[in-house]
């Protein structure tokens, strides 16, 4: 683990994974359309209170699902870091990375995913990296993490293999 309030830390890559800005447009339909059914022929109190509550569960909600981070570190001693909410993964326990275009992510979450692979996955993000690890003493045998630009995160944390790892990804 490494500790990122240290001035010795280098922080390389990171990513917050926000909701889209449709849903953010969605939410505040939802409210009004549930205030003004809940106010209907009523006095304005039962207008305020609904729209106040209904407004500060959606923002808690959209917020909560936009708190997932990734982000790529280099400690002291050189190692890149990549972590993902409460998981850590040192760059020297990956044998093999891969792009996951947008194509293909349905496969690797599909009948392909081992159950035993740790996984960031949302559905607003579309694109992702596999990284397999080579480590015997975790039963772990590859990460899947969602990323909205695999090309920057791999090169960030796996600068060696960068090269192999984007050869199959479609150029934009």
């Amino acid at each position: 683990m490494t500790d990122t309030g240290s001035p010795d830390t280098q922080i390389l890559y990171r990513e917050r994974q926000w909701v889209p800005v449709y849903w953010w447009v969605l939410a505040a339909f939802l409210v009004a359309l549930t205030t003004a059914q809940v106010a209907l022929n009523r006095n304005i109190w039962w207008l305020i209170v609904p729209a106040v509550v209904l407004s500060l569960v959606a923002i808690w909600v959209l917020l909560s699902l936009s708190s997932t981070v990734v982000q790529v570190e280099k400690d002291a001693e050189g190692t890149r870091w990549l972590l993902v909410k409460s998981a850590a993964l040192p760059s020297d326990v990956v044998s093999r990375s891969l792009a996951v275009p947008a194509t293909a992510k349905r496969n690797a979450m599909g009948r392909q995913l081992d159950p035993a692979a740790f996984v960031v996955s949302h559905g607003w993000i579309h694109e992702m990296v596999m990284l397999v690890l080579d480590d015997p003493e975790d039963p772990t045998p590859y990460w899947l993490i969602a990323t909205k630009n695999p090309e920057k995160l791999l090169a960030a944390f796996l600068p060696e293999q960068t090269d192999t790892s984007l050869s199959h990804y479609p150029s934009k």
